[in-house]
């Protein structure tokens, strides 16, 4: 697979790494050898990049992940990004401060079976907490006590990525970046390339959406976001299909059918479309699913999409996603 500089961190990660949100919960029942499976697939796939957070499965992820790198002896040949925050009950910007952060970095540590974690991450905090110094001297100073190697951000909105950004500490910025989500790429990969910020690049299937395998009459689980999230009850709405009213969401894919290159899937294009972008570090599409995570693995070692492609996927994005979306995040 190939590789690229997760920005100033001197991190190479494949290109096409792994997310554990499906591992932890959100998305259905997922027992735990069922989630060291898709990590062991993972690894087989050649991918050394993986991101879980805290409270995906309350701490579930982050074990599962440690069991197989201990399993497979791996640890020095991976790395692992987590996140912080999100167990903040209520989750308000001030709670974001360094008791809180060092208690979730220390649970982190003894979950993921490591005195230093390589990469935490603020985990979707407030708007508000992106103006607040303190929550960025309490990540100094973790790294300065050896806790963590690096730190970065997970951003729900543009303007939260540039303003994190303007923290010489950060040192990655982890975005909805798809092909129903486009505007990280105007002015914030930019600014990220200019300052030497990682990129790491979620939700790119779009909860599946742009996979072309769900149907308009498909029924998700209770304990799957996508049927309690649709309109944001939960969390913020832009993480369920991307934000895109789910009809609406179908009718882009339809378009986007015809555009599909012979050699790829979907869900390929749609990973491929991604990495076709130089200011993104890594990629990391979540599958429980072997063959669905070697899959993905494999769009690292393929061609770029064609000009004409690239302005088809932009041609469906302003014709079915763009006011719905655009300015939203």
């Amino acid at each position: 697979m190939n590789h690229r500089l997760l920005g100033s961190t001197d991190y190479e990660v494949t290109d096409v790494g792994f997310g554990t949100w499906n591992i932890g919960g959100d998305w259905g029942d997922v027992d735990a050898e069922e989630g060291r499976e898709a990590v062991r697939a993972a690894l087989d796939a050649g991918i050394d990049f993986i991101d879980t957070a805290d409270v995906y499965g309350d701490g579930f992820s982050e074990q599962r992940i440690a069991e197989v790198l201990d399993e497979r002896g791996v640890r020095d040949e991976v790395t692992v990004a987590t996140k912080a925050g999100r167990r903040l009950d209520p989750h308000t910007a001030e709670r974001y401060n360094y008791e809180n952060l060092s208690g979730f970095v220390d649970r982190s540590r003894e979950y993921l079976g490591t005195d230093t974690l390589e990469l935490v991450q603020l985990h979707c905090p407030p708007t508000e907490a992106y103006y607040q110094p303190e929550t960025f001297e309490a990540l100094e100073r973790l790294r300065e006590e050896g806790k963590i190697a690096h730190y970065g951000v997970s951003v729900e909105k543009v303007e939260q990525a540039l303003k994190a950004i303007e923290y010489p500490g950060v040192e990655t910025v982890q975005i909805i970046f798809n092909m129903f989500r486009q505007r990280p790429a105007e002015l914030f990969f930019e600014e990220a390339a200019r300052r030497d910020v990682g990129v790491i690049a979620r939700v790119p299937l779009a909860s599946g959406l742009l996979t072309g395998t769900l149907s308009r009459d498909m029924e998700f689980p209770e304990n799957d976001h996508r049927n309690f999230n649709v309109d944001g009850e939960a969390f913020d709405r832009g993480e369920t299909f991307a934000g895109l009213p789910v009809e609406d969401g179908f009718d882009a894919v339809d378009a986007l059918r015809g555009h599909v290159p012979e050699r790829m899937t979907m869900a390929q294009m749609a990973l491929r479309w991604i990495l076709d972008h130089d200011a993104v570090s890594t990629v990391i599409p979540g599958s429980t699913t072997p063959e669905h995570i070697q899959a993905n693995a494999a769009v690292s070692e393929m061609a770029p999409l064609s000009n004409q492609t690239r302005g088809a996927v932009r041609d469906v994005y302003e014709d079915h996603v763009y006011d719905a979306v655009h300015h939203r995040w």
